[in-house]
Parts: C-alpha cells; sequence; structure tokens
C-alpha cells in the first residue's frame, strides 16, 4: 500500500517526538520536568468552568459553522481592546489557533505557492503549509539581534511571482522576538506592493516584558484588506486543551471561501464554546498577574541559562519560549540521552529540539518553554547543567 507524497512530506512534531523516552523515563520511575511544549501550568480562570456548568440543554447540538454568536461577540469586544476593529461578522471559530492557521494556509496557496515566515518558526507550520503542498521560504534572522527582521530591502528579495504571504508569529514562538511596529510596518508596505496576504499569529499578545510594546499587525489600518488574524485562548487562559482559536479578516471574499472550510467540518465543540465565551469575562488582573510570573520565570531561565558554560542565547522579550544554542554534537540525540542516562536524585528534564523549528540548521539547539513554576524551573535547570557537563558527545566551542 502507498502513502501520499504530501504526508511523507510531513515532519514528526519536535514538540512531541520524544515523548516515547520521556514515558520510558516515567516508567522507570523518574520525574520528567516538561520544557518541550507550551502547556503552562498556571490555573485556568474559573469563568471557564463556570459557564460550563452553567450551560443546561437537553441535547448538545452543532453549533453553527462559524461559531457562536457569543462567543464571536466576546472575541470582537477583546480585539476592540487592543484597537484591533474586528466586528462579529469577521470573525469564525476553528479548533484552536492550528486549524486557523491551516483554513489560512488553505484558502490562499495552490501547489507550489510559497509563505515567508522569519526562521526559526513554529514547527507546525511546516505541517500547515505541507498539508496544502505549500512551502515556506524561510526569513533568515539571528539570535544576536534578538531574531529581529532584517531590513525592507533583504525581505524583498525573497519575494516571487509565487509568494502568496508573509506569516509571523508576534509575539514569536520559538524566538520570544517582540516585532517593533517600524518592522510590521515593512511588511505591510512589502505586502501592499505585491500585493500579497499578511498572516498574524498574536496568540501570545498580552506576554511581553521589560517595557516591550506590543504592536498588532491589525493596527496597519491601511493593510486590513489582506490580513488574517489567527488567536486563541489556549495561552492566554491557560485553556490549551478546550481547542478553542479563531480566524479573522476584513476581506469578505476571503472569509467566504474560509466559510466553506468551516462548514465541511460542521462546527467546533457548543459546550467548549460556551466555556471559551465565560473566559473573556476574567478580570483584568488575571493576565496582569500571569505577565508577571511569566517575567519572572523568564528571568530564572535566563539566568540559569546564561552561567552554562558554552551555552549561548539572548533574553526573549515575549511569549515564553527561549532558543538555546548547546555545546553538544546533537541537540536531539542530547535530548534523548538526557531521558534515558541521566537524572539528579530521580528527577530529569525535556526539551524540544531544534532542528524542527528550522528548514535547514538548528542541530545544535533546543526551544524550552519556561511553562513550569519557578522552584520547578529551577531544578530543570540544575538538571541541564549537569548533563551538559558529563554528556559524552559535547563540544568545547561553539560559534556564537
Amino acid at each position: 500500500m502507498r502513502f501520499s507524497e504530501r504526508i511523507k512530506a510531513m515532519q514528526s512534531s519536535p514538540i512531541r517526538k520524544l515523548l516515547p523516552f520521556s514515558d520510558e523515563a516515567k516508567k522507570a520511575g523518574k520525574k520528567v520536568y516538561h520544557l518541550n511544549i507550551g502547556q503552562p501550568d498556571i490555573k485556568t480562570p474559573d469563568e471557564y468552568f463556570e459557564a460550563v456548568r452553567g450551560f443546561k440543554a437537553d441535547t448538545i447540538a452543532y453549533a453553527s459553522s462559524q461559531g457562536s454568536d457569543d462567543l464571536r461577540d466576546a472575541i470582537s469586544g477583546y480585539f476592540k481592546e487592543w484597537d484591533i476593529p474586528y466586528g462579529r461578522d469577521d470573525i469564525y471559530i476553528t479548533n484552536g489557533g492550528s486549524e486557523a492557521l491551516l483554513f489560512a494556509v488553505m484558502a490562499i496557496c495552490d501547489p507550489g505557492d510559497e509563505l515567508l515566515t522569519p526562521e526559526p518558526f513554529y514547527a507546525n507550520y511546516i505541517s500547515f503549509a505541507v498539508s496544502s503542498s505549500a512551502r515556506l521560504v524561510p526569513i533568515p534572522t539571528k539570535a544576536e539581534n534578538g531574531f529581529h527582521l532584517p531590513p525592507e530591502s533583504e525581505l524583498e528579495k525573497l519575494i516571487t511571482p509565487k509568494t502568496r504571504g508573509i506569516w509571523i508569529s508576534n509575539p514569536g514562538n520559538p524566538t520570544g522576538a517582540v516585532y517593533t511596529a517600524a518592522e510590521l510596518e515593512s511588511l505591510a508596505s512589502l505586502a501592499r506592493k505585491h500585493d500579497i496576504y499578511l498572516i498574524a499569529d498574536e496568540v501570545y499578545r498580552e506576554f511581553t516584558y521589560d517595557g516591550e510594546k506590543f504592536t498588532s499587525l491589525g493596527h496597519m489600518k491601511d493593510s486590513l484588506d489582506r490580513l488574517i488574524m489567527v488567536d486563541s485562548v489556549s495561552k492566554r487562559y491557560s485553556a490549551c486543551g478546550a481547542r478553542i482559536g479563531c480566524i479573522a479578516a476584513k476581506n469578505k471574499e476571503f472569509m467566504a471561501q474560509v466559510l466553506k472550510l468551516c462548514q465541511a467540518r460542521l462546527c467546533v465543540s457548543t459546550l467548549e464554546q460556551v466555556g471559551a465565551a465565560g473566559l473573556y469575562k476574567t478580570a483584568k488582573n488575571y493576565l496582569e498577574d500571569v505577565n508577571k510570573e511569566y517575567k519572572t520565570r523568564r528571568d530564572t531561565l535566563y539566568k540559569a541559562l546564561k552561567s552554562m558554560n558554552g551555552v549561548v542565547c539572548e533574553e526573549p522579550k515575549g511569549a515564553f519560549y527561549v532558543m538555546v544554542k548547546m555545546p553538544v554534537d546533537d541537540a536531539e540525540k542530547f535530548l534523548i540521552w538526557m531521558l534515558q542516562n541521566y537524572d539528579v536524585n530521580g528527577e530529569t528534564m525535556m526539551g524540544a529540539p531544534g532542528g524542527g523549528f528550522y528548514y535547514n540548521g538548528g542541530k545544535d539547539e533546543m526551544r524550552l518553554a519556561y511553562v513550569l513554576n519557578n522552584n520547578d524551573l529551577v531544578k530543570a535547570m540544575n538538571i541541564l547543567k549537569g548533563a551538559l557537563e558529563v554528556y559524552p558527545g559535547r563540544v568545547e566551542a561553539i560559534k556564537a
């Protein structure tokens, strides 16, 4: 039996591919600190559970394909608080931000079409592109300047007749980069000039640190006709398992095409939409407190990494990830070795291999998610430091 070239071209998730090794470590009695996946240990707001408990119906019926009016109105109000002008009819509910991204690519790309995205990028971007027989074109960025974008003139050299859009995560996963208003205006200018789309993955909007000001592509009012906005409750409200996201656009023709995809998958969970609508009633101080907590965790992680001999990283300014260059021959092999062979008092840790966040490169890098409480992060970093000191594949010098 044969398989499609499309499915064979898809990669395994670098975030989840080492879970069998983690499971084996746990079966052997070890505790594993998971810094490989963006699953926060922050408490989900009570408003979610109260809304679900308050739902009364004799039948769990289909919701509309666009999503419930209550939830779309709640998201519209949220966007308007950020000066992003989306009304109910500009918003469709999706199964997490992932489905929104997939729908965006499917709606604008034919086989062989290209999407520009800063590298390193969220690993599943490749999967979403391959699912539509499109391809990503990496925009090179460097840790030394905080993974910020190259000049507009360099970006323009990457645009070809096959380019259908520019796709960014802001604040960035996996880098923690927060793009400036000038950088975003550069992207908007190129999109207008070459008549291409902008895909904005802004699910970490609330999480910026050190006085960094968040600017949305939704603030570029003269580019709203080509902007595809993706959002989610997963990280904002620590509700990853709810799988509620949205796709939003002012372009009515685009949304009419996306509606076909929404109808094909019938609807998003009726009950989860009820819970998600409740989340948007969460008090503002919840997000303020969460931001402070993540900054504390960021500081703990970054301080520990900078004290490790041979480790290279830059301080992330947003989201809750950091890309780290390790003094090892292969980060994936190192992570497997650590799960199988290294522990401190029966405890070990896990990151995500960096190669999955690049087209070519990142072999000696890993992504760490600072989603655990401060005490657990301290323990995880002590484990990492000790493992690096005794790893057989350690290299003594690496280039920054």
